[in-house]
């Protein structure tokens, strides 16, 4: 039985993986902050990534799953930088010694905008938001110290992950239910979807396959423009199809990065991680109407 362990592990994909772990029979260590608690059983350690003192005393693990971080909707860069990036360099020291491997996830945002081109794991990192900014700086924090220390390193590149929770529950169907979501900048921009239990899956494989000292684009073999996903969406849950809002005006409500982030056109290759995973969901057509209908029996 491996050992690992997870950080993050009351989000939104953190408990899917933890879920997914546990059923494969992982011993599975989950990193939680007081007053937190996993869905499921698991050897809960409280603690705090911003907590310098943080350590994994009598542990040790075959891999660590790090997935803790603040989202692009925190909007101080001095709260970002304190979790995303002395956080990580916290967990490093914390258990530096302790595990065989380190898979760390990001976003494909450290793309930047690539416009038209079909982006893949050797396209260059050139990120334009303050959020992926510190989420590189954070990467190749761990890259290098994993390399010093002689610790298999690997790094997920997510595109937009929904499933019955997170921001497709929170901020697309609920808002789409209630006739109150807007298209920023209508819609007409390129995403990289993922169904969650393909980015769950997708890690697995990479720690199953002992696929290091790699960097994997994780996203549905589908790059499909946004306005088409929420539309789909919306077809699914028999609502009405959504109106726009101009840009700016989304960004004085979600705030810039965020806005950028969602508005950045980005089309991706999964050639890569499809050599040693399979998606279960191979575009959101496939995806979405599972979820909905999860979502149908836990909010009938």
């Amino acid at each position: 039985m491996k050992s690992v362990l997870v950080t993050g592990a009351t989000g939104f994909i953190g408990s899917r993986l933890v879920s997914a772990l546990v059923e494969k029979k992982y011993s599975v260590s989950t990193l939680v902050r007081d007053g937190k608690h996993t869905e499921i059983k698991t050897d809960e350690i409280i603690g705090d990534l911003t907590d310098s003192s943080l350590n994994f005393e009598g542990k040790d693990f075959d891999c660590v799953f790090h997935l803790a971080s603040h989202t692009p909707l925190e909007k101080n860069s001095k709260v970002l930088e304190n979790v995303n990036l002395n956080g990580t360099k916290n967990l490093f020291e914390a258990i530096n010694g302790k595990t065989k491997s380190i898979i760390y996830v990001s976003g494909l945002g450290v793309f930047g905008d690539p416009g038209e081109k079909i982006i893949d794991e050797s396209s260059p990192r050139n990120p334009n938001t303050k959020f992926v900014k510190i989420r590189l700086d954070a990467e190749k924090y761990l890259g290098k110290k994993c390399q010093d220390n002689g610790i298999d390193f690997s790094v997920v590149y997510f595109g937009d992950v929904y499933g019955s929770k997170g921001w497709f529950y929170d901020i697309l169907v609920k808002r789409l239910q209630k006739k109150s979501f807007r298209l920023p900048g209508g819609g007409k921009y390129f995403k990289g979807f993922v169904h969650v239990d393909d980015a769950v899956g997708s890690m697995i494989a990479i720690m199953e396959k002992q696929t290091f000292g790699e960097s994997f684009i994780v996203a549905d073999s589908t790059p499909a423009l946004f306005r088409d996903f929420v539309n789909f969406t919306a077809d699914e849950l028999g609502v009405k199809h959504p109106g726009n809002v101009p840009a700016f005006l989304a960004k004085a409500v979600l705030g810039s990065d965020l806005v950028k982030l969602l508005t950045t056109s980005m089309k991706v290759s999964n050639k890569k991680i499809s050599k040693i995973y399979s998606f279960k969901y191979p575009s959101y057509k496939e995806g979405i109407p599972k979820i909905i209908s999860e979502l149908k029996e836990k909010h009938p």
